[in-house]
């Protein structure tokens, strides 16, 4: 999306930036489940409010409906809480599920980022609920098992306690003034392991702060095709979102069109996202009325099914 096309849009992406540094908030190592729904069957009651209710998948096979942000996911499965080469985050969220081509991805990454970037591995962020939807806060896309969250800050060389995984917070990876990166956290490390993340074919798309992009484009050494999946885009300081393709069969997805094979390394390609009006936004002069909350009819038809289907075996 080019520059001129994300202006009209920067007071609505500057509120879904401002929910996405919610994926940084704490958990809780005892979660209260949300209280039944006094009318469940309320057509005007947020499809947010259902999706996040459901604990469990439904059964069957993967099956992905609808778009990155409007939309759901069948028969997810679950990317497990630990491995050799990775650990889950915020596990009080239960938003550790996904599309199985996405948690195999991450296994890929996971053991790449061992071999390549020697580090002990990768702390994973959200993925998306069990039945993908809308989420009660923190995102505005996840909701079809095709985008996950990796943290920046690579994973330390010992199991995580619960506390640890609710409460430590990832590492600022750009400088104050947000023009750079800050070269204390932000390493050659990070630049192998995000390179391994938009090498991997199914990948389409990968999210990062500009201030990171400006590092990839500096740092980024032999073949430098992988840079063009690379996009600039708010709220990623601490993690990179990875989105992939729609997997193939997946009638019912709504993927998004590929972006051209440049590198997006030019001084123009920047000089929107250091712009005065996008690192120090004026306030509006008054703040935006709330949008009422995306219902369950507003979503593809086939979601309802997912919704009211039975749950998969635990």
């Amino acid at each position: 999306m080019s520059p001129r096309r994300i202006i009209p849009l920067l007071l609505v992406m500057t509120l879904l930036a401002a929910g996405d540094a919610l994926a940084q908030d704490k958990g809780s190592v005892n979660p209260k489940p949300l209280p039944p729904l006094a009318h469940p069957n309320d057509p005007k009651i947020g499809a947010k409010e259902l999706f996040a209710r459901k604990l469990l998948p439904s059964t069957g096979p993967a099956h992905v409906i609808g778009s990155y942000v409007k939309g759901c996911i069948g028969g997810a499965q679950q990317m497990p809480l630990n491995g050799d080469t990775w650990q889950v985050m915020r596990l009080s969220r239960n938003r550790n599920w996904g599309h199985p081509d996405m948690i195999a991805l991450i296994k890929r990454l996971a053991a790449k980022a061992h071999k390549d970037a020697g580090w002990p591995g990768i702390l994973v962020g959200d993925i998306g609920q069990p039945r993908g939807g809308p989420a009660l806060s923190g995102h505005a896309s996840h909701q079809i098992g095709l985008d996950a969250d990796i943290w920046l800050t690579p994973m330390p060389d010992h199991r995580l306690s619960r506390e640890e995984r609710e409460e430590m917070s990832a590492v600022m990876m750009v400088r104050d003034d947000r023009l750079d990166i800050d070269p204390r956290v932000f390493t050659p490390s990070h630049v192998l392991v995000l390179r391994d993340a938009a090498q991997e074919p199914a990948v389409q798309r990968i999210f990062v702060n500009p201030a990171i992009k400006k590092a990839l484009c500096r740092e980024a050494k032999g073949d430098r095709s992988w840079l063009s999946k690379i996009r600039p885009w708010w709220g990623h300081d601490y993690h990179f979102h990875i989105r992939m393709r729609c997997p193939a069969g997946s009638g019912e997805c709504q993927g998004q069109p590929s972006q051209s094979g440049d590198e997006g390394c030019k001084p123009s390609d920047f000089a929107y996202w250091f712009s005065e009006g996008v690192l120090h936004p004026k306030p509006p002069p008054q703040p935006p009325k709330p949008k009422p909350p995306m219902t369950l009819a507003q979503m593809p038809a086939a979601c309802k099914a997912v919704l009211h289907a039975a749950d998969a075996k635990p």
